[in-house]
């Protein structure tokens, strides 16, 4: 495993290279959490039909760049949430472990810190990390949900008419301040914690059942399997939260008071499946993007591991 700031950066540079292939279906995902928003199901229209239709449509009307919305930021967002992620994950979890040693056992090591697997500490360290990268990262995820929701074509939600990130920043900082730029970030913390609590633990947790009763070996094929058995379980439970959250980083004002109101509010008029709207354009996002990301985790960690020997050791 490399330092804190080797898994930061690997953690960030694998969550890039997952976010290009992926950005698509995030831009068709938050389309379809916020059409019909706060209509009964019979009366909302239905623009976006679907992850392949949701697609088909913006590419005939916006083309790529429709579906590229908001790419930069996404970029920024996943830097400072995946790094932190995957950067802080193993520190916290070692550092519970030890405290759990120091209790359990009179005489523990680092080694016996690394090597231990509790769940409950597995969880608790996949969350804790999620929700600080949720804090840092806020900002970045306000402006991509808001440049992915604008259609001149077949609007949705409220619209935000932003040149781009800088000038979204701007226009949100000068017109609420610091605290405009972190609308929303208390369903952010809670979603990513949702998604991060079980994330890791499920990856490392299926990647051990591989190895033990398929006798799968270390490589592309068990990295795979484990990341789409990960990301499955992530997409159940954290796509609820994830709606309340673009939901309410995309209002103006205060259409709803907190999450819990938008929650009820969305559940009161829309039923109670319109917290799993665009749940397979979410899971069409999250599989790839989990499976390509916690991959070349495990390749860009391999390599600051090598970058880290060859400095520190001079």
């Amino acid at each position: 495993m490399s330092t804190t700031i080797g898994s930061f950066l690997a953690g960030g540079i694998a969550a890039c290279g997952a976010v290009t292939v992926t950005h698509s279906f995030e831009t068709v995902k938050i389309r379809l959490q916020l059409q019909g928003e706060m209509q009964a199901s019979k009366d909302a229209p239905k623009l976006y039909r679907g992850v392949l239709h949701g697609v088909s449509v913006i590419l005939k009307n916006e083309g790529l760049r429709g579906l590229l919305r908001g790419l930069n930021c996404a970029y920024l967002y996943q830097i400072v949430l995946n790094g932190s992620r995957l950067g802080f994950y193993e520190p916290i979890r070692s550092h519970a472990n030890s405290l759990y040693l120091h209790k359990s056992l009179s005489h523990s090591t680092d080694a016996d810190s690394r090597a231990l697997q509790s769940l409950p500490i597995n969880v608790l360290a996949g969350a804790s990390s999620g929700v600080i990268g949720a804090m840092l990262g806020s900002p970045f995820f306000l402006i991509k949900t808001r440049l992915q929701s604008y259609s001149p074509f077949l609007p949705v939600g409220t619209q935000h008419k932003y040149r781009n990130a800088t000038d979204g920043m701007r226009q949100i900082y000068n017109a609420e301040g610091i605290k405009g730029l972190y609308r929303g970030v208390g369903p952010a913390m809670v979603r990513t914690g949702f998604g991060s609590s079980v994330q890791l633990p499920t990856y490392f947790f299926a990647k051990r059942r591989l190895v033990r009763h398929l006798g799968m070996e270390e490589g592309p094929a068990l990295h795979l399997m484990s990341s789409a058995c990960s990301g499955f379980v992530v997409c159940c439970v954290m796509h609820p939260p994830d709606t309340v959250m673009s939901r309410m980083y995309n209002q103006t004002g205060n259409l709803y008071n907190g999450a819990f109101d938008c929650l009820y509010r969305t559940v009161k008029t829309e039923g109670l499946l319109a917290v799993y709207k665009g749940f397979f354009a979410h899971l069409a996002r999250i599989l790839p993007h989990t499976i390509i990301t916690l991959s070349l985790a495990e390749q860009t960690n391999k390599l600051m591991r090598k970058i880290e020997d060859r400095v520190l050791s001079k």
